[in-house]
């Protein structure tokens, strides 16, 4: 019999045993809940993978300790005093609910994930009643069958006359036993996202939010990691991965009490969103999702990646094209010419997409600015007389594919769409809108159908008229600035920032329906939706606004705790970077860029003969390796926030066959010591040809065309230099290298 088959049949006997332990397991994973008909459910376990024997002699914390393991305390009848997942407010007032176990299952189940692949695992279904009032809670866990993830969430159900008003509606809680247990999470801003924090948890409440509206990523991540004993190590230590999968406002909230558990909540942030639940309706809460490794936080990012490209990322089997943009090259100035230029000189240099940023559109209000058109998605012909149409034919001419920039969640108030529906756009009722970006931008409600019918008309459109169009670039420029909607009645106001999410995923639904092969990015004021609420929708996000090569390896380190390397946008752009001004060389932001999804945001014609050349090179190389970047195994050896001035990760394939290292120096000073960094990942009993990538150097490194033990590779390193042998007017204070690893 399969182990999963084995596991469900003596599941199914202890069920009619009428014991009370329940499990679920993911092929190296256990989690084991206390389910008892008439209490509360209780968290007993999770962790590594426990025999039923293990199982049997689980015990309920000690209620000596002041320790509670109930899963799902509901406000009121016997959770007063501490944090709940559920409050709620009865049709008579009742501000109590007191959910006890009724029934439970546990099922195989088949379907599709939300990225539309097939995916097969257990499905738990506890479901809870109160028994004064008919609410029904079901608590859902379901766990993958070929990957270490439980997901958990919820669905509240309203059986009383009155509409009740949810006030407060979490997933299941974690509970974490205490010891020595630390948070890494991260925090940013525009231009600086996913910075790394990590911290103890200490007696009190650690909360992580967003309030943003629409760009939940921005300032803070809702993806964290618990290092069970002590400060996160990378390759070793039991560590807790947890990621709210959810586009709109969150909360997360640790609550250390005087027991023996850390509490892990996680959910919808309630501030001014309670929801008015009706008779007989349902309300489902967004998914968390759980990974639990002995082999740190590495381990854990190794099992999101994977996770990721199975389930919750489109197009994750297929390799990424290396593309040029054009919002760095040429910002708004737009126009036939230059694009066609642009196209040439990507095709010349290797690349195989163009994407067209913004500045396009706008017919009776052009885009020439930032402050006017958005909303009217037809054409500038003062900019482009010819239409999509040359650009198309350009690109074919070129021998590229062709991908364009919208903003369809958006709209200025300097625009037709304006004047011709006011009553669209998010605004407090008696109250004039509150601007954004340009002085004129203004969001979509996305809460009115007819306003979501109009969003996907905007995407509809373009692919039904230009079906040659391979990618979008799909940007979202501005927060919810005040809150308020025209179409949701005044008694729901407080539905806002819930139904527009609902509605966003609805027009993504159709999309996707309609057009599953074209390539989306998604975007938001640079990586501000980087989240698996929206991933599933799209094939990749751009990490940040901010390009700057030394800026984007803390980035897109912060970022690859949880985001596969296929997933990262990382284009080379020009310097001073428009950003931050600093002048990097060209040879760190190729190898910066090189490791996630390579591409270009610079204007080629500035570019000198040798730097296109050099560029030539990097994307020949960079399609050599491509396979083992975007499909293979991160391991991240030094990390930028050691403070010691070098960087250092490297991407393995699933067979052990091939590797590439990347190494990065940060700061330059005189009589510096960097560490030798040791590899990992690689296969301790097999030879490994060592070939430097992206060559400046006028002799090669003394590892060049060597082979290697991996055992050497990882027990011992190889010592890089800390700066290029070069002409003398070409040195400069930075230094990278890239290695490629060949099994012999």
């Amino acid at each position: 019999m399969k182990p999963i088959l084995l596991s469900l049949a003596l599941l199914a006997m202890t069920m009619q045993a009428g014991a009370e332990k329940v499990k679920i397991s993911t092929p190296n994973t256990t989690m084991v809940l206390d389910i008892n008909k008439g209490a509360e459910p209780k968290f007993l376990y999770y962790g590594a993978s426990l025999t039923m024997g293990d199982i049997a002699n689980l015990q309920v914390p000690n209620d000596e300790n002041w320790s509670r393991a109930e899963i799902y305390p509901a406000y009121g009848a016997n959770h007063t005093q501490s944090e709940t997942c559920l409050a709620m407010r009865h049709g008579d007032g009742n501000l109590s609910t007191n959910l006890l176990v009724s029934d439970y299952n546990v099922k195989p189940l088949a379907d599709k994930a939300p990225n539309g692949n097939h995916r097969e695992g257990t499905l738990l279904t506890v479901t809870l009643k109160d028994p004064v009032y008919p609410t029904t809670v079901n608590l859902y866990y379901f766990a993958y069958k070929d990957v270490d993830m439980i997901e958990s969430w919820t669905d509240i159900t309203n059986g009383e006359k009155k509409t009740v008003t949810l006030t407060q509606c979490y997933n299941p809680l974690l509970p974490i036993r205490r010891g020595d247990v630390y948070c890494t999470h991260f925090h940013g801003s525009w231009a600086s996202e996913a910075q790394l924090f990590e911290e103890k948890l200490q007696n009190g409440l650690f909360q992580i939010k967003d309030k943003d509206g629409l760009r939940n990523a921005t300032a803070n991540r809702n993806e964290v990691m618990l290092s069970l004993n002590g400060p996160a190590r990378e390759n070793c230590g039991e560590v807790i991965g947890a990621a709210l999968c959810y586009s709109g406002n969150y909360r997360i909230t640790i609550d250390t009490d005087d027991s023996d558990y850390h509490y892990y909540f996680a959910g919808i942030n309630p501030d001014n969103s309670e929801y008015h639940l009706r008779r007989n309706e349902t309300f489902t809460t967004p998914r968390s999702a759980y990974t639990y490794s002995v082999k740190g936080t590495n381990g854990v990012s190794q099992t999101f990646h994977s996770w990721a490209r199975k389930y919750m990322l489109r197009h994750a089997d297929q390799e990424r094209m290396i593309l040029l943009n054009s919002w760095e090259g040429v910002y708004f100035d737009i126009n036939h010419e230059g694009m066609d230029q642009m196209m040439r000189d990507i095709k010349s240099m290797g690349g195989e997409l163009f994407v067209m940023d913004d500045g396009w559109f706008g017919e009776k209000y052009r885009r020439l600015t930032d402050n006017a058109a958005l909303g009217d998605w037809v054409v500038d012909r003062q900019k482009l007389p010819e239409g999509i149409e040359r650009l198309l034919a350009d690109a074919r001419k070129n021998g590229v594919k062709f991908g364009i920039w919208i903003e369809p969640e958006m709209a200025n108030t300097t625009s037709e769409l304006y004047e011709k529906h006011p009553d669209w756009i998010i605004k407090a009722p008696q109250r004039e809108p509150v601007m954004g970006r340009g002085g004129t931008q203004v969001v979509l409600d996305l809460s009115n159908p007819k306003v979501q019918e109009y969003v996907f008309s905007i995407v509809d459109n373009l692919l039904t008229k230009f079906p040659e169009i391979a990618y979008i670039k799909w940007d979202a420029n501005a927060p919810v600035m005040n809150h308020g909607s025209q179409y949701l009645p005044m008694e729901d106001q407080s539905h806002l920032y819930i139904a527009y999410h609902r509605g966003l995923i609805s027009v993504l639904e159709k999309i996707r329906a309609k057009y599953p092969d074209v390539i989306i990015q998604d975007c938001a004021s640079g990586g501000g939706r980087a989240n698996y609420g929206l991933l599933p929708y799209f094939d990749e996000f751009w990490v940040s606004d901010n390009t700057d090569a030394l800026q984007r390896v803390f980035m897109q380190w912060g970022t690859s705790y949880f985001f596969p390397a296929i997933a990262m946008a990382s284009h080379i752009s020009a310097v001073p970077n428009h950003a931050v001004f600093r002048t990097t060389s060209l040879k760190l932001r190729c190898d910066v860029a090189m490791s996630g999804r390579l591409g270009m945001e610079i204007q080629p014609k500035n570019m000198t003969d040798e730097e296109k050349a050099f560029c030539r090179t990097v994307i020949a190389d960079y399609k050599k390796v491509r396979p083992v970047i975007q499909f293979g195994d991160l391991y991240r050896l030094h990390s930028p926030y050691k403070g010691d001035n070098v960087a250092s990760q490297m991407y393995v394939s699933a067979d052990k066959k091939e590797a590439v290292f990347f190494w990065w120096k940060l700061e330059t000073f005189k009589n510096q010591h960097f560490p030798r960094i040791k590899m990992a990942g690689l296969d301790a009993n097999r030879m490994y040809k060592v070939h430097e990538l992206n060559r400046i150097d006028k002799k090669p490194l003394p590892c060049e065309g060597k082979t290697y033990s991996g055992a050497f590779l990882m027990q011992t390193g190889l010592e890089m230099p800390y700066t290029h042998d070069v002409e003398h007017g070409k040195k400069n204070d930075w230094a990278s290298r890239v290695l490629q690893l060949e099994a012999m």
